[in-house]
């Protein structure tokens, strides 16, 4: 037999193995030039439409006539006269919502030509024939971010309202604009808020109250009565850890915190903790058990109860999902169960369709950002926001670029956008473990596809009531999604839904005259389009009728509680130390 000199191998295995290693650096390569599988979304695509000539030949002969119609309206508009667009922006785009854009003709055919190219090519790619839908909307996505960025609205030359703001300013629009976008170039990023506006524990998290408990990864915080009495059973509210507590302690006139205390109830919230890389190995379990359970334990000692009603918004409610089903999974007797029950706030429990942040979730993306993240020991959350700012990049980046670049605007004092740029880092451990086994694998809805804290996570033994929040408008959580956890408990499911999105649908004080509604009723074997056809619309916010439902779970009045006790101590007054940490 022939042996591979040096190797000592046979010559068929040194020709395998010099192959494999060839493709594994080929692999390397195109991750390293294509991290989020770009190139591959796009060439299926591709391969699909020349799989099918006719298809593409009609979808070509489409295109051909829409311009055709478009040139004959350029004409008509060469000689004089005033055609109607043929193209027309989708309803929420608001780029060229300037009369302007359709006064000028010239700055109106711009217009109409870009429409024409970018609806056809995303409705081409979203239509390519025998390509899964997941890639076809991957690389809808991608093209869309190019689009956005060749828009004629993002450039001084053809931008009708920057020139006319630069002539009128005389020059003084650039200026401005130009220091604003050096300004931003140190900072890293397109500011979307005047952060000098506000100060967190000055004009932001207000509401009165201390820090009773601290550890590692959290602050509890209870917060001051302002009713002589209270219900029997407190209120513990896990906020998302991707941002901070306080969307729900903005200010006196959007505090949820507040208005719930208001209405007679003892409130406790968890300020999670901004993890450093010496916090790289914090696990999803240390979330559940340092941070809910030692919460859920607190607050019960410190009332003198042996139950809480628990609520949970965006990740905070996907963890108190995970946290319910441990719970049932510990005490066999649904009584013993430390939560009686609980709400979720705009909160995915089935991740098979997550919305728009699919389209970073594949083997590539995850494979990268465990790479960045085994580097840092944390996902920085300025990575994690401007992937967020991109699902909406004409009205969270380019609109920003145009208004203070172009126009020499002053970013708003905006408080909700604020707060979302106060952001908050991931741990290693935990983020990688979330991203896989939750977006990923889906694993949450799988019979005991999870093993946390020693115990197989089953959704359907949860047997304790539910109020569950979506928003209609949502699209890190989209309601349709949400709903989808009233099929999985075996408990009675009130499922509310607001009007507006992720986070103006959640902080939606009652207000006069109602800015927004919602529709409201218990959850039967039903689809989500169905339940919402039986619901009748209600004018104002949910706020009344979750009090309502909370005031009938939560047990007789009581003498109200001041925050903390002799074995919980008050350690410092509301906000507390950890919402500070940069």
């Amino acid at each position: 037999m022939v042996k591979a000199r040096k190797t000592g191998l046979p010559a068929s295995d040194a020709v395998e193995r010099s192959a494999a290693q060839w493709s594994d650096q080929i692999e390397q390569i195109n991750h390293a030039m294509d991290p989020f599988g770009i190139g591959a979304s796009f060439r299926k695509v591709s391969e699909g439409w020349l799989a099918n000539p006719e298809q593409l030949a009609a979808t070509l002969s489409q295109l051909t006539r829409d311009v055709q119609s478009l040139q004959l309206n350029a004409w008509q508009t060469a000689t004089g006269l005033k055609p109607d667009p043929v193209q027309v922006p989708k309803p929420d785009d608001e780029r060229f919502t300037d009369p302007v854009w359709n006064e000028s003709a010239p700055f109106s055919l711009l217009k109409q030509y870009y429409l024409l190219y970018t609806h056809w090519l995303e409705e081409s790619l979203f239509d390519a024939p025998d390509t899964p839908a997941k890639e076809r909307r991957h690389a809808a996505f991608w093209a869309r971010q190019w689009l956005n960025a060749i828009a004629p609205n993002n450039y001084l030359y053809t931008n009708p309202v920057a020139l006319k703001k630069f002539w009128e300013s005389g020059g003084a629009s650039l200026t401005h604009g130009l220091k604003q976008w050096l300004d931003d170039l140190r900072s890293g990023d397109v500011q979307m808020v005047d952060r000098s506006a506000f100060q967190v524990g000055k004009n932001m998290a207000l509401s009165p109250g201390s820090v009773v408990y601290r550890n590692e990864l959290m602050e509890l915080i209870q917060y001051a009565p302002t009713t002589e009495k209270v219900h029997a059973l407190p209120i513990v509210i896990f906020p998302p850890w991707i941002n901070k507590y306080y969307i729900i302690d903005l200010n006196e006139k959007k505090s949820l915190i507040r208005y719930l205390v208001a209405q007679g109830f003892t409130v406790f919230v968890v300020s999670w903790r901004n993890p450093t890389a010496a916090q790289a190995d914090t696990t999803f379990d240390d979330y559940l058990m340092q941070g809910m359970r030692e919460a859920v334990d607190a607050a019960r000692a410190i009332c003198g109860t042996s139950h809480v009603h628990a609520v949970g918004y965006c990740i905070g409610g996907t963890a108190l999902t995970a946290m319910m089903a441990w719970y049932n999974a510990e005490y066999p007797d649904p009584a013993q169960v430390p939560i009686a029950h609980w709400t979720l706030f705009a909160t995915l429990v089935d991740f098979s369709r997550p919305g728009g942040i699919e389209v970073f979730l594949n083997e590539e993306t995850i494979n990268s950002l465990e790479a960045m993240m085994a580097q840092q020991g944390f996902l920085e959350g300025r990575d994690m926001a401007r992937a967020f700012r991109l699902l909406r990049s004409n009205s969270l980046i380019w609109h920003y670029f145009v208004h203070n670049y172009l126009y020499g605007e002053t970013p708003p004092a905006f408080d909700v956008l604020f707060w979302n740029t106060d952001v908050t880092r991931m741990p290693r451990a935990m983020h990688a473990f979330y991203l896989r086994e939750f977006y990923l694998h889906n694993k949450l809805m799988q019979k005991d596809g999870l093993n946390l804290a020693g115990h197989a996570i089953d959704l359907g033994r949860i047997r304790q009531p539910l109020y569950a929040v979506g928003c209609e408008e949502d699209h890190i959580a989209p309601w349709k999604a949400t709903f989808k956890i009233a099929g999985k408990l075996q408990a009675p499911v009130q499922y509310t839904l607001s009007s507006s999105g992720h986070i103006l649908g959640i902080i939606n004080p009652p207000v006069t005259p109602p800015k927004r509604c919602y529709w409201s009723s218990r959850c039967a074997d039903q689809s989500p389009d169905e339940w919402k056809r039986q619901c009748a619309e209600v004018q104002g916010t949910w706020w009344p009728h979750w009090t309502q439902y909370l005031a009938q779970q939560c047990g007789p009045l009581v003498p109200a509680r001041p925050p903390g006790s002799a074995q919980y101590p008050a350690l410092h007054a509301a906000p507390g130390l950890y919402v500070q940490e940069i």
